[in-house]
């Protein structure tokens, strides 16, 4: 049986948890120990003593929840001061988003630990299972967040998300039809706005259309069409997943410099880069910069935002994983099939997501060839 350790997140506005206390309880009764480092769950509002109730050990310092555990359980990616603290052998499941850092890749191959990535691991339907819920609240988010952004006193352009009778209503446009489009159509569509979705999927485009209302239209997505309706919307969501990868650039500066002064853009895959030259990661704390006469809300952690929906949400998705993890380490994730494989990032000092690779020029191993090595590459830079 293994111990599983829940650090405090301590990226900035990380007010979620890994783990919420039903979590803790399904562990503990399969005979695993769970340390919760102290104060873990209050931006969620779940107290230490909830947790000890759920029958969770809580501890002081990360270094006790790193040091004890053979799995690590978090929601951000490890940020540098905990770089030092992870261990060869151990599991750190949690989003990593390595595409978007070349300093984080090498760490997590120099300390040759297992990093199991949220956002890759996909289900035998070819989903991502772990991605989807936070997916969800960012999609929503977006439209709000967006709606908020266009009011006047925020630097937009004074424009109600859903007009009024006798005013039309703002024109938005998703790029991406995946679970943070379908979430963002559905709420700026509620509200009444002019949405354009576009996908480079027909038959997600047939999805999209059967299940969205008539004020959505779906687009193939090509850079003419996406050029045209960008300098037409007061709202702009960017919503494209390649999975592990870097998000593709589909609103170039120019564009953006086209765009109507006080429009804005939500860029929601700025964790993967950003799909919007002009986007770079802002915070909760200063959530918008203005680029271009537009106004950009580039949060790198929008569900962060809504912690205690995010984290219930977050566990009843990942817990079945961890279970698994807990119980049997990488060789039952791998024995799982190839797509959770695919959650597996970094093995022992191996690149074993092809994504992650490729961002870099690393050399790719694929899984079951790094499990057969005991180990940890020296270095693990190999090209």
């Amino acid at each position: 049986m293994a111990i599983v350790g829940v650090p405090k997140e301590i990226k900035q506005d990380g007010d979620r948890v890994a783990i919420a206390p039903s979590g803790v309880h399904a562990l503990v009764e399969r005979g695993h120990q769970v340390l919760i480092q102290k104060g873990a769950g209050l931006g969620s509002g779940i107290s230490d003593a909830e947790y000890k109730h759920a029958g969770a050990s809580i501890v002081d310092d990360p270094s006790e929840v790193y040091g004890g555990s053979q799995v690590v359980a978090k929601v951000k990616e490890p940020l540098p001061q905990e770089h030092g603290l992870i261990r060869p052998g151990q599991s750190i499941f949690t989003f990593f988003h390595f595409a978007a850092s070349r300093e984080l890749t090498e760490a997590m191959i120099e300390s040759g630990a297992t990093c199991v990535a949220y956002e890759t691991l996909r289900d035998r339907n070819g989903r991502l299972p772990l991605l989807t819920p936070m997916s969800e609240v960012a999609g929503r988010m977006a439209v709000l967040e967006g709606a908020k952004c266009l009011e006047r006193p925020s630097g937009g352009r004074g424009v109600l998300i859903s007009g009024v009778p006798g005013v039309e209503p703002a024109k938005v446009v998703i790029l991406g039809g995946g679970v943070v489009g379908l979430n963002a159509a559905k709420i700026a569509a509620g509200v009444g706005a002019q949405v354009a979705i576009f996908d480079v999927s027909p038959d997600r485009l047939r999805y999209l259309d059967d299940v969205l209302p008539p004020n959505v239209t779906t687009l193939y997505s090509n850079p003419f069409v996406i050029r045209k309706k960008v300098l037409q919307a007061d709202l702009v969501i960017g919503a494209v997943l390649v999975a592990g990868a870097k998000a593709p650039v589909l609103v170039t500066r120019e564009d953006v410099h086209r765009m109507k002064d006080g429009s804005v853009i939500v860029d929601v895959a700025v964790d993967q880069g950003g799909s919007v030259e002009t986007c770079r990661p802002t915070t909760h704390t200063r959530p918008t910069f203005v680029e271009e006469g537009v106004v950009h809300y580039c949060v790198s952690n929008m569900p962060g935002a809504v912690a205690r929906t995010s984290t219930f949400a977050l566990t009843n998705a990942t817990l079945p994983y961890l279970l698994v993890l807990a119980s049997g380490g990488v060789k039952a994730f791998a024995a799982l099939g190839s797509e959770p494989a695919e959650g597996v990032n970094v093995h022992r000092g191996r690149v074993c997501h092809r994504g992650v690779a490729e961002a870099f020029g690393l050399r790719l191993t694929p899984l079951a060839d790094a499990l057969a090595e005991t180990v940890p590459v020296a270095g693990g830079l190999a090209r």
